[in-house]
């Protein structure tokens, strides 16, 4: 005959085990989310620090500005020339989030060779670029750069490219300045968007720091706007930039790169293409 007197302990057992499984997910949930919050600058950015008086060597001919803004501020440019009797504009270039403006400079031959000077800024940080890194600071550097650009450069001749997490950045001051173009290498609908993707289990609207919300801006923006992006990339998902098609007007355009990953479509001769036809307009 079964021993129904024990069910009540064992009931009471299960229940215990339950609770305590559950005040562990709820620990390990209350972690990683405070993790989230406090290491998604981490996450995001990757900067590389180079001291003040360091010397930069590049292939291409440039030169090296420093814009102070205040005490704490200051804006270190590179600026990659190209002889004044062939300058056809200004490509004001915003980076990824990696390192400085050593891992991007391989990129300015794709405007020098076809008459453009290329800016291109490090972010607080990174390089030796100086101060408080946060959205806002992103914005007002990069105004700070379009302004002394303007100095010399009509809008008419002023390109704005933005490369990953620089595709927000170059979409706000398209969507406040005028420009001749906007260029987006491998953008995102928006962090927030993105971020989702992986985090989808907290209120990341809640948490985030950064939103960089790049869907918003291209509303904004008159200029034409080019989209480039790759079929297999597993960083920004096709499926995440293709939002912004909804934002773009029906003269933009939104450039597939068939096989192209995050950090390759440089390689493919379909980006060449597309690219120099724009430059040469």
């Amino acid at each position: 005959m079964a021993d129904w007197g024990h069910l009540p302990y064992l009931r009471s057992v299960n229940k215990a085990l339950f609770f305590r499984w559950l005040k562990l997910a709820v620990v390990v949930y209350c972690l990683l989310g405070m993790a989230f919050y406090y290491l998604q600058e981490r996450l995001l950015f990757h900067p590389q620090a180079v001291s003040a008086d360091s010397v930069y060597h590049f292939a291409s001919p440039f030169k090296e500005v420093n814009l102070p803004v205040d005490a704490k501020t200051n804006i270190n440019i590179i600026r990659f020339t190209v002889p004044d009797s062939v300058r056809k504009g200004v490509v004001l270039y915003f980076h990824g989030n990696r390192e400085n403006v050593n891992h991007y400079a391989r990129f300015a031959v794709n405007f020098t060779r076809n008459g453009y000077e290329v800016w291109m800024p490090d972010y607080p940080g990174f390089g030796k670029s100086t101060s408080v890194l946060n959205e806002q600071a992103l914005y007002e550097e990069a105004l700070q750069v379009y302004k002394l650009a303007r100095s010399s450069c009509q809008p008419s001749r002023l390109i704005i490219y933005g490369k990953s997490v620089g595709t927000g950045i170059a979409a706000q001051l398209a969507s406040v300045r005028d420009c001749k173009r906007l260029i987006l290498e491998t953008p995102y609908n928006s962090i927030t968007s993105l971020t989702k993707r992986y985090f989808w289990m907290y209120p990341v609207d809640l948490l985030l720091k950064y939103k960089l919300p790049t869907d918003q801006y291209l509303t904004k923006v008159t200029a034409p706007i080019t989209v480039f992006h790759g079929t297999d990339d597993g960083l920004i998902a096709l499926s995440n930039a293709d939002q912004l098609r909804q934002q773009l007007k029906p003269a933009d355009q939104f450039i597939v790169i068939p096989g192209g990953r995050h950090n390759n479509l440089n390689d493919f001769p379909l980006m060449q293409q597309k690219l120099d036809s724009l430059l040469q307009q």
